[in-house]
């Protein structure tokens, strides 16, 4: 189970744009036409055309194709979206165009040759509490750190900000903060974070006791409104739990991180007395009208960070003693989703199942024979097409009509 970089979806997967359709005659030469038009000082309507014809060719896969190759333009493209404040309307389209690049990792190389210090630029707009398109920013930035080049270059923008605040704790704090821009929801500085996670320099400061980041985090795994912002916040936890030295901080009072992986993954159940005394106190008296988390891929990365924290023995036996088995047992029953309720089931089984033997009790460190490793990612694969094949049969399967309705 590898660390995961976290992919943006909803406007980071791609902007649908109004705009003019791809020129059929000569495309290179009718695109480099447009180079003028995005300059700074261009008549703001040719300006405004211009920006949304670019993104207009963004959303398909010929039209980033054909602007990969017109470095001076990609040039223009980002001096237009990080333009200084107040920053001209065409600023939007032309940030959303560089999301919609940014989502295709083939040009993540010529965005960088055009501008290769794009990261640290739009670092700075995403992270000003005035910017009216940050939201815009943090998506390219969510996009562009999936891929292990310009994630590293995000980290050295980070690691060159003010001395007297670090990047990573500006970035962590317009995060946790509510209305830190009044402009932008700042959802994407989630995914962001995930990424970042990935590396080991992102996690020593996660980690770090005396900056409280994790406990900062941790209300986000429940939040509301942006299904992006929570997995980018569950993506940066389940990172964090690969490092096992820190498994005892994590699950100890200072932290407690266990309550908030199991809360969004518990539902209304009605448990025997005796079962509420083994749940943390957080968990015993639901509402009846609790709702899992709705999304299957956080739900997922839930059941893998607690997972993770099972990798030692005494890690194992806290999460036994806080009656993750219990809510985890009433998820498994639950769980429309073939992939994540195989998750769960292997959770389970860590849970239920008999100890290791002496000397293999930390299960990250535990080398396996080659040919078992072979054997096992074969039934991964088995499984994973099982999981394929019921989630078919499931979306080929008739609806149910109600009483008396006539089939159409």
């Amino acid at each position: 189970m590898g660390e995961a970089g976290a992919a943006t979806r909803s406007l980071a997967g791609g902007v649908a744009a109004a705009g003019s359709p791809m020129p059929e005659a000569d495309p290179e030469a009718e695109a480099a036409k447009l180079l003028p038009f995005l300059a700074p000082g261009a008549r703001a309507d040719l300006q405004t055309a211009a920006a949304r014809h670019v993104l207009a060719l963004t959303g398909s896969g010929p039209g980033r194709t054909l602007l990969a190759g017109q470095e001076a333009l990609l040039r223009a493209l980002v001096e237009l979206a990080a333009a200084p404040a107040p920053a001209p309307a065409p600023a939007r389209d032309a940030a959303r165009a560089l999301v919609n690049l940014a989502a295709d990792p083939g040009l993540h190389e010529p965005l960088l040759a055009a501008e290769p210090r794009l990261p640290a630029r739009l670092l700075g707009r995403a992270l000003d509490p005035q910017w009216p398109w940050a939201e815009e920013a943090a998506a390219v930035l969510a996009n562009l750190s999936r891929e292990p080049a310009p994630c590293a270059a995000l980290m050295a923008a980070l690691a060159a900000a003010e001395p007297e605040e670090s990047g990573l704790e500006r970035l962590v704090r317009a995060l946790c903060t509510p209305g830190y821009n009044g402009h932008a929801p700042l959802h994407y500085l989630g995914p962001v974070l995930s990424n970042l996670s990935q590396r080991p320099a992102a996690r020593a400061f996660l980690l770090d006791p005396d900056r409280c980041v994790v406990q900062r985090l941790l209300p986000l795994t429940q939040y509301p409104d942006s299904s992006v912002r929570r997995g980018g916040v569950v993506g940066t936890l389940r990172n964090c739990c690969f490092e096992h030295r820190h498994h005892e901080w994590l699950l100890g009072p200072e932290v407690d991180v266990l309550p908030h992986l199991l809360l969004p993954l518990a539902g209304p159940e009605d448990f025997s007395e005796e079962e509420m005394e083994r749940l943390p106190v957080d968990l015993q008296y639901l509402p009846p009208d609790k709702q899992r988390e709705p999304d299957p891929d956080i739900r997922k990365m839930l059941i893998e960070a607690i997972m993770l924290l099972t990798a030692t023995a005494p890690g194992r036996q806290q999460v036994r003693d806080q009656g993750a088995y219990l809510i985890l047992r009433e998820l498994h029953t639950w769980e429309p989703e073939p992939d994540v309720r195989a998750t769960c089931e292997k959770l389970i089984q860590v849970l239920i199942g008999d100890e290791p033997e002496r000397g293999m009790e930390n299960l990250l460190e535990v080398q396996v024979p080659e040919d078992v490793e072979e054997q096992l990612q074969q039934l991964d694969r088995q499984e994973q097409e099982q999981c394929v094949r019921e989630q078919q049969e499931r979306e080929l399967s008739p609806e149910p009509q109600a009483e008396g309705a006539a089939p159409t």
